[in-house]
């Protein structure tokens, strides 16, 4: 990640940081003096997304580290550990919320106060906002693990669609003297955490997947093949991995030569395929070259 990608990234990590320990705060104390069970559920979802937003942080701020020894391929893969840690933290906020608001249904309904349906929908519009911000700038700069914060936003925008409902609907239930439509408040907050429990699966599957040496899929990899293809003295591109390793990739390709050059013909031609990929796709971070015999019966190992 170059410097400037770098200040993107933590600029958009503290944005979740400040944005969310705000809003935490702002539901938390409404959903207390409204007695909201669903908003206080989602102002516990949103406290769990400092802590996912932190672990963003310092993921991107470790995978600024070069290579060193024990690590030649970079520190890359530390955004996708934070991705995971923000998945578990999610999952464990969900199994709580889950826990909280099943209880309520056996306790007295009453419902929460009319600022607690503006606070839900105050959410929702902040949350949406930093989705798009952060997810644009993730696409970007190719970030996996602001990716997965901003998805996180998303969750919680639909899990304050989900407290505004249950609000209104115990709201309403009040007004009518239906006293059953009251429990819709705890109702709401079961449906939130369910909600956060998907997401956290979908997240810890897809950082999972990434972390354990993912390659890109072949029409991913088709414009490096193109590239190194290009290049004056490769006959053929016999194979071609590019493994992620958070927002960048390790590329190793074998190359197929004229049998009848030199080892330093060879050897140049290798150089300039992988100066051709590290010069013209910037999320290539360094490329190993195997050069091979070229011939016409088969591809060589």
């Amino acid at each position: 990640m170059r410097s400037d990608q770098f200040r993107q990234a933590e600029k958009g990590a503290w944005i979740g940081i400040i944005g969310n320990a705000l809003l935490a705060a702002f539901k938390g104390m409404i959903g207390v003096v409204a007695q909201s069970q669903a908003l206080i559920a989602d102002a516990v979802h949103s406290a769990s997304d400092v802590a996912g937003s932190l672990a963003v942080l310092i993921g991107v701020r470790a995978a600024q580290m070069p290579p060193d020894e024990d690590h030649p391929y970079g520190h890359g893969k530390a955004e996708s550990i934070a991705a995971i840690i923000v998945a578990v933290l999610l999952g464990v906020v969900g199994f709580q919320m889950v826990y909280d608001s099943f209880s309520s249904l056996f306790e007295p309904a009453r419902a929460p106060g009319w600022w607690a349906a503006v606070a839900a929908v105050v959410s929702m519009v902040v949350k949406e906002w930093m989705f798009r911000y952060k997810y644009r700038l993730g696409k970007r700069i190719g970030s996996q693990a602001l990716i997965v914060n901003a998805w996180e936003h998303r969750s919680d925008v639909f899990s304050s669609f989900a407290a505004l409902l249950g609000i209104g609907g115990a709201i309403l239930g009040a007004r009518l003297g239906v006293s059953p439509l009251v429990y819709l408040d705890a109702v709401a907050g079961i449906f939130v955490s369910i909600l956060v429990l998907l997401m956290a699966y979908k997240l810890a599957k897809e950082s999972i997947h990434t972390t354990m040496d993912h390659v890109l899929h072949e029409e991913d990899a088709a414009e490096l093949v193109e590239a190194a293809a290009s290049v004056p003295g490769v006959t053929r591109v016999d194979e071609l991995r590019a493994r992620e390793h958070g927002h960048y990739v390790i590329v190793d390709v074998k190359i197929a030569v004229d049998p009848q050059i030199t080892v330093e013909e060879g050897h140049q031609i290798g150089k300039r395929v992988k100066h051709t990929l590290m010069d013209r796709f910037d999320y290539v971070s360094d490329v190993l070259v195997h050069v091979n015999p070229y011939s016409e019966e088969e591809k060589e190992a």
